[in-house]
């Protein structure tokens, strides 16, 4: 019964019909109830306490409070509480000793680092001063060796010698005809180490001083006063000069007259010895008023002179004195070029009075053979040149007549006709221009045949000079077979086959080394006077006088902001550039003269082909060879001791090697007005190997700001101050240039290290050259006749342009006092062409092209502000400026090249301390 009540129950019913939903409503009781009792536990009992809890901290006395709020000292009073508080405190000062701890060890860990850094500097500077120390060792070892080698000492110059004012003990020779130097010249007063002092008397004191030329005068006097060598202290002098002519016909004083007035000089000395009477002549009639006077010892230079007068190797045959007052013109010169001309030769004369002529003597060719020669050739020379001109074949103007009154002439001598400008319009279509001696053989010279001489080589005609005993001017010192040719008489048969043999080269050098000679000797006053000089102080032994340095005006300036290094100009890889900063400032050696070789005033071409070799009266030193152990004047050259020792690798990067081991140069910058450009051009060369020292020529008139801090290179820079704005300024000699090679460039040009040191080594292997890096080459307008610049990229070049080149010092003390001053005047007048000037001079003189090297075609900086060479006028003014050297030159001096020099780098089988070579192709 009981199971079946369960049962009943579990089934949701009571009885039989069951009753489920009780139990549903029972068990939904419970479960709400169970919810609501939980909800009103949670809910309502924390109120409550919560309430209860603040009713009681309501207590008046804040120390019966158990559950308020309460500040953090009054927890601390708990004991955990406190412990915690105390730990916290405890650890927060830990902390901050530690910190303290911390700071202090980095400040003192940052001190130990700049001291460390100071340490690494200190030991750098130490070894850089340590090899300092063993370069200056080293060279003092080296000159030590070159003295001891030498075996010379040292001698102090020697006491000047100065004779008696009378001079008694001074020998006579038995005849001023025996006059040479040996006998009649005093040496005494003329000591190695005066410097020549020459004193010219003042004509005008003298009763003979009104009758000389007043254009001769003036131009004399002016010369007088610009030559180095004159003294106003007569007791020193080793030469006294007096002009005594051209004199004027009516006015011209007896001949016993002056003879009486030469011997009342104050300084005569009873036989004139020392004394040099410069006759000049301005006009081919001058006539020789000297050959009857008593001259004793004292020289006589002049244009005319008979056998019995002239003094070989004391006497001096001068050139004639055309332009006194004025400077050539070379516009009106015409150019070398074309060689050959319309006439093949030409001549015009007339002979007032003549020898016996030898065709009426009846006399055979074979007896002239035989030593019976002609009293005088010049008939045959008429005949012989008519039927050359007669023959046709060649066109050739000889006129035996003038057609006007020729001038007046010595006995047997052939007259000028016409009038100047007239025979050297002729000349200047004459290949050769002729000049027949004077018939009378005593006649040794005369003013007509060096007026034919002075007109030839101005317009550029060839002498041919009828006959081998003549004297032409100068002829102790200049070669004239390299700008004339000198013919027998007898040979005037074979005249005519000699001149159509020679070649067109030799005729350009011919006439090419006659306009030298022309321009150098016979000119100007200034000219003729400088070459009577130097003639006198060669043959007595005396060196020239040193030629002036531009002096070096410095601009003060601060230096002091350290120079960073640009890596594009530092990156060289594995290359050795050379020293930096290791080698102290060296200057090239100065040439120490001998002065038992004082006939080094000989200038040579340096081509192959006969050239130049002359006097030079401008130059102080030798420039001579550089086969001949030297090269343009100074010492460095090829040296006895030293020298490259092979190597490869770092051995060969490290040193220059050659035959100069020890040599820098100099950088000269020309600049005006952009200091931000110059100052990063000038950083960029910190660091240079070789580098001597920069001059900075300062071309503006404005100085530099005062506040402009220039950057500290390792090396001295040198601000120069000029006088003007002249591209000119470039070239200046300035005695702050103590090195042989120069390196020109550009405020802004922009070269690696590598590329310079690079044409440095180029230049040492061709020192008379230009070596640079930007390429530039002329060209022949046909359409207009005319010469062009080019800049264009070309596989072919002849010039190289000087705004980044190296060259020889040399050149620019030919630039600046050598080199015709039109050039440089056209210079200032466009204020461009310098560079093309500079090459001009240098092909001139060399016969060779410059050296380009590398690629580079271009070097200005990127973001520069724009130079003089962006404006519109920049090339059609280098146009004008071509043309313009060609005709100051007379042809065009510039050759074309297509040689290049690169650097390559290749890889051998080195050991392993050895690096790649440099070479050269």
């Amino acid at each position: 019964e009981l199971m079946t009540g369960y049962t009943m129950l579990r089934n949701g019913g009571v009885g039989n019909g069951g009753q489920p939903w009780v139990l549903r409503w029972s068990s939904r009781i419970r479960l709400t109830w169970l919810s609501f009792t939980l909800f009103v536990i949670l809910v309502f009992f924390p109120l409550i306490a919560h309430y209860y809890l603040t009713t009681i901290d309501d207590a008046d006395d804040a120390g019966k409070r158990i559950f308020g709020p309460r500040t953090g000292n009054e927890l601390c009073e708990v004991k955990h509480v406190q412990d915690l508080c105390r730990i916290r405190e405890s650890v927060s000062e830990e902390l901050l000793q530690l910190e303290a701890k911390r700071q202090e060890l980095n400040s003192e860990i940052a001190k130990l680092n700049l001291k460390i850094e100071a340490c690494k500097k200190s030991i750098e500077n130490a070894k850089q001063d340590l090899l300092q120390l063993k370069n200056v060792i080293s060279q003092t070892e080296h000159s030590y060796k070159e003295l001891m080698a030498q075996n010379q000492p040292k001698l102090s110059l020697p006491i000047r010698l100065l004779p008696d004012k009378d001079d008694a003990t001074f020998p006579l020779p038995k005849s001023s005809r025996n006059c040479r130097l040996h006998n009649c010249f005093d040496y005494s007063r003329c000591p190695l180490t005066s410097g020549f002092p020459v004193y010219v008397y003042n004509s005008d004191d003298y009763p003979f001083g009104s009758s000389l030329d007043p254009l001769i005068k003036q131009a004399f006097e002016a010369t007088v006063r610009t030559n180095v060598y004159v003294t106003e202290n007569a007791n020193i002098a080793c030469v006294y000069i007096i002009l005594v002519g051209e004199m004027q016909e009516p006015v011209m004083p007896k001949p016993t007259e002056l003879e009486q007035q030469l011997h009342s000089l104050p300084y005569w000395r009873t036989d004139g010895h020392n004394h040099l009477i410069i006759n000049l002549s301005r006009k081919s009639e001058t006539q020789n008023f000297i050959y009857n006077i008593s001259t004793g010892r004292a020289m006589i230079a002049q244009s005319t002179f008979y056998d019995a007068q002239y003094r070989p190797g004391f006497d001096i045959v001068v050139s004639p004195l055309v332009h006194a007052m004025s400077e050539p013109n070379f516009l009106e010169i015409p150019p070398q070029v074309p060689v050959k001309r319309k006439y093949l030769f030409s001549f015009q004369g007339e002979k007032i009075e003549s020898l016996r002529s030898s065709l009426q003597e009846v006399r055979s060719f074979e007896e002239e053979i035989e030593g019976n020669a002609p009293a005088d050739y010049d008939d045959r020379i008429i005949t012989t040149l008519k039927a050359v001109q007669d023959s046709k074949l060649d066109f050739v103007l000889v006129e035996f007549t003038c057609k006007n009154q020729p001038k007046a002439s010595l006995p047997t001598e052939w007259a000028l006709c016409g009038e100047r400008d007239d025979r050297l319009e002729l000349l200047k279509l004459s290949t050769f221009a002729l000049i027949i001696t004077p018939g009378d053989t005593h006649l040794v010279i005369s003013a007509g045949c060096t007026m034919r001489l002075f007109e030839a080589l101005e317009v550029g005609a060839i002498p041919v000079v009828l006959g081998e005993q003549v004297q032409l001017p100068y002829n102790d010192v200049i070669r004239w077979n390299e700008a004339a040719l000198i013919i027998p008489k007898p040979r005037i048969t074979e005249v005519h086959f000699l001149l159509r043999s020679i070649s067109d080269n030799d005729l350009l050098a011919m006439r090419r080394q006659g306009r030298f000679l022309w321009e150098t000797y016979f000119s100007t006053s200034d000219n003729v006077f400088s070459t009577v000089l130097a003639i006198i102080r060669t043959r007595i032994q005396i060196p020239a006088a040193p030629i002036r340095e531009e002096p070096a005006v410095e601009i003060p300036h601060r230096s002091g902001k350290a120079a960073g290094t640009d890596p594009n100009m530092a990156d060289n890889g594995d290359l050795d550039l050379g020293p930096v900063e290791t080698e102290p400032p060296y200057a090239s050696p100065k040439y120490l003269r001998n002065f038992t070789l004082t006939a080094m005033d000989i200038y040579r071409n340096w081509n192959s082909a006969p050239g130049p070799f002359h006097l030079f009266p401008y130059t102080p030193f030798d420039p001579v060879l550089p086969s001949e152990a030297k090269f343009l004047g100074s010492g460095t050259g090829f040296r006895p001791i030293g020298g490259g020792a092979g190597g490869s690798g770092k051995e060969f990067q490290a040193a220059l090697g050659g035959n100069v081991p020890r040599e820098q140069f100099t950088v000269v910058m020309l600049t005006y007005e952009r200091e931000e450009v110059l100052m990063n051009s000038l950083e960029r060369l910190n660091g240079l190997p070789y580098l001597n020292k920069v001059v900075v020529v300062w071309n503006s008139p404005k100085l530099p700001s005062e506040d402009l801090l220039w950057p500290d290179i390792g090396v001295p820079i040198m601000v120069v101050r000029t006088e003007k704005n002249s591209l000119n300024n470039r070239f200046l000699p300035w005695d702050e240039i103590e090195t042989e090679a120069i390196l020109s460039i550009d405020d802004d040009a922009h070269l690696r290290h590598d590329e310079i040191m690079f044409g440095f080594r180029v230049w040492r292997e061709a020192r008379d050259r230009i070596v640079g890096f930007p390429g530039r080459y002329h060209a022949w307008d046909i359409p207009h006749q005319s010469w062009l610049y080019n800049s264009n990229y070309s596989c072919e070049l002849s010039m190289v342009l000087t705004g980044a080149a190296f060259f020889h010092k040399y050149y620019a003390y030919l630039y600046s006092y050598v080199m015709p001053q039109a050039i440089r005047d056209m210079v200032d007048e466009y204020i461009n062409c310098e560079d093309i000037a500079m090459n001009f001079l240098v092909s001139h003189l060399t016969r060779k092209p410059p050296i380009k090297v590398t690629s580079r075609w271009t070097f200005r900086c990127p973001g520069c502000p724009q130079a003089l060479s962006h404006d519109d006028s920049h090339f059609h003014e280098r146009h004008k400026c071509i043309n313009f050297f060609v005709k100051v030159y007379g042809y065009m001096p510039l050759l074309y090249t297509q040689f290049r020099v690169d650097s390559v780098l290749f890889k051998t089988r080195l050991p392993h301390d050895k690096t790649k070579c440099f070479k050269f192709i």
